[in-house]
């Protein structure tokens, strides 16, 4: 008896002792986590997560860190596991709805999107989040033929790397957090990765390395914080790099979030640096004006054609989202004209980052508030400054579920653009493109060569134009789309072409039934401008009828959703 009375105690001292250790891992897993040290927390996590009768808030933070690095499968798991728990938060169930989207389990997000929206009652973002999931199965099941997409093996690795751009003629400078075989004083780790911090790379036909700093500011660029992107002018000598401010922390001021938390906790912000190359190296580094560590982040420049317009993107005050597009003119004494934002027309309530500009008046940057497919988009939008045509998504294979960004090009044919996307080889990867547009027609050649039958099935082509507010005009944007059709026609004159136009669901049915004609005549008269004979088309118009994202009557729609029901679908009619 004596025996197993001690025995009795022994088994209550170790199972005391193991929940001591269990509760010194929690917090220092919570003091790692509140620090935003995903990585270094994750393991302490599921060591406790993995035991027996695991707290349910453990399980959401093991869910929380794999989301926070991007770990979209693992995620998926364990907000599957959460919401399992009838004291799971609610936001386990968006997380897990957004986890499967981005795993292409859209009829599974499609579910738990209308679970969580439900709870909270928010009908316009559930009605924006279902259409993403509808778009998304859309087209990845009908891919645009015209884009091949690879991977650059080249300059892929396991770790990360994004964000090209042109160095010169023949090459490329983009960002990473690998660590190069003789690149041996990286030793600092970025504990929210676990990898090395981002640096700049130049790689061209021969080599990689490092891009060369100058020694008088290696302090600004020594590996303790990221670096990149950046952005070169059009000879190659001044450069706008992204950087993280390098501040002592104690110059830093404490979070607000920080206020109930035992810790000094901080935000090491994004500053704009120009630069200039003096024989061969970087140096003479200058911080931009409007940089503001202590209040908000400023990163991400282009600069247009010319060079007096430079865009970036920040969380500043005055914007319309989380982030957004601004834009600075260069002034006659080579200063910077105070920050303007790009407008409603390119800027949502949520993200929107990674500005290109390709030629004059083309901007090129991704969003996470406009239609697409979840995740970043990219989006290509004509016009300059704060004056901007509707945004053109550039649907798959470019965009995906994934977060797709930082799209370059110099001559819309061919280019790189950056992807977190499956198949890649490490966290976000750099992909190539080509895009071959449709055949021109050869005057030289025999009418008798031409197919009296149309080469194409009724779904090989469907376009769809769009429309201002209350407008019928062709715009920059739908001029585009009407080009390329001009271009089939007048190669498959036997093709015959329905228009459907549509309006959103504002104003009454005998308005907007007058609109729409207004809409399909306008396509019409476009086309036959262009060469196209009036009896090749049917035109059809019906008002604020069939909606494609469940806006009707009475019911409050973002510009956005209106946006995508001013439209005319464009479709071939085969005869038979």
């Amino acid at each position: 008896m004596k025996k197993i009375f001690a025995l009795l105690i022994l088994l209550h001292t170790l199972t005391y002792l193991c929940a001591q250790e269990q509760l010194s891992k929690k917090e220092l897993a919570d003091r790692l986590f509140e620090r935003e040290e995903y990585f270094k927390s994750l393991n302490l996590y599921l060591d406790v997560a993995n035991r027996n009768n695991p707290d349910i808030r453990m399980i959401e933070r093991v869910a929380d860190c794999y989301r926070l690095l991007n770990d979209s499968r693992n995620a998926e798991q364990w907000y599957a596991n959460a919401i399992s728990y009838t004291k799971a938060e609610y936001i386990d169930v968006y997380y897990y709805a957004e986890a499967l989207q981005r795993n292409q389990k859209l009829p599974e997000a499609k579910a738990q999107y209308r679970a969580y929206y439900q709870l909270i009652r928010d009908p316009e973002t559930l009605r924006f989040k279902l259409a993403s999931c509808d778009s998304a199965a859309k087209w990845i099941a009908a891919p645009q033929k015209s884009y091949t997409v690879n991977s650059e093996k080249k300059l892929n690795t396991t770790y990360s790397e994004w964000g090209t751009n042109f160095y010169g003629e023949q090459g490329l400078v983009f960002t990473s957090d690998r660590i190069l075989e003789y690149d041996t004083k990286s030793k600092q780790t970025d504990n929210r990765t676990g990898n090395n911090y981002f640096k700049l790379y130049y790689s061209n036909k021969d080599s990689l390395a490092v891009l060369p700093v100058s020694k008088q500011n290696r302090k600004l660029f020594n590996g303790d914080y990221h670096i990149g992107p950046a952005v070169f002018n059009q000879t190659a000598d001044t450069a706008w790099i992204t950087v993280t401010t390098t501040q002592p922390r104690k110059l830093l001021p404490v979070d607000k979030r920080g206020n109930a938390s035992r810790q000094r906790l901080y935000t090491r912000r994004l500053m704009l640096v120009m630069a200039t190359k003096t024989n061969g190296v970087w140096g003479g580094f200058k911080e931009f004006a409007y940089n503001n560590i202590k209040e908000y982040s400023v990163g991400h420049a282009a600069l247009s054609y010319g060079g007096d317009v430079l865009y970036f993107s920040s969380d500043m005050p005055g914007g319309e989202g989380k982030t957004d597009i601004w834009y600075c003119l260069k002034q006659a004494d080579g200063s910077w004209g105070k920050p303007v934002n790009c407008g409603k027309t390119i800027n949502t309530k949520e993200e929107e980052a990674f500005p290109v500009t390709q030629g004059p008046g083309v901007l090129i940057y991704a969003s996470k508030g406009l239609p697409g497919m979840g995740g970043f988009d990219i989006y290509t939008a004509t016009g300059k400054e704060a004056a901007w045509s509707f945004p053109n998504n550039h649907k798959y294979p470019v965009n995906s579920t994934a977060d797709d960004f930082y799209f370059l090009t110099g001559d819309g044919l061919s280019g790189y653009f950056s992807s977190n996307r499956e198949g890649g080889a490490g966290n976000d990867d750099v992909y190539s493109f080509t895009y071959q547009p449709a055949p021109k027609v050869q005057p030289s050649a025999p009418l008798v060569s031409i197919p009296t039958k149309p080469a194409f099935k009724p779904e090989d082509l469907h376009a769809i134009v769009y429309y201002d507010l209350d407008k019928a005009n062709i715009r920059t944007d739908a001029a585009t789309e009407l080009d390329k059709l001009v271009l089939i026609l007048k190669e498959n004159p036997g093709l015959k072409i329905r228009l459907s136009s549509y309006t959103d669901v504002r104003a009454s049915k005998e308005y907007n039934i007058a609109l729409s004609k207004r809409r399909s005549d306008a396509v019409l008269n476009y086309l036959v401008n262009k060469g196209i004979a009036a009896v090749r088309f049917s035109a059809n118009w019906f008002g604020k009828q069939s909606p494609v994202n469940n806006c009707a009557d009475h019911i409050n729609c973002t510009e956005a959703e209106h946006q995508m029901n001013r439209r005319t679908e464009i479709t071939a009619v085969i005869n038979k």
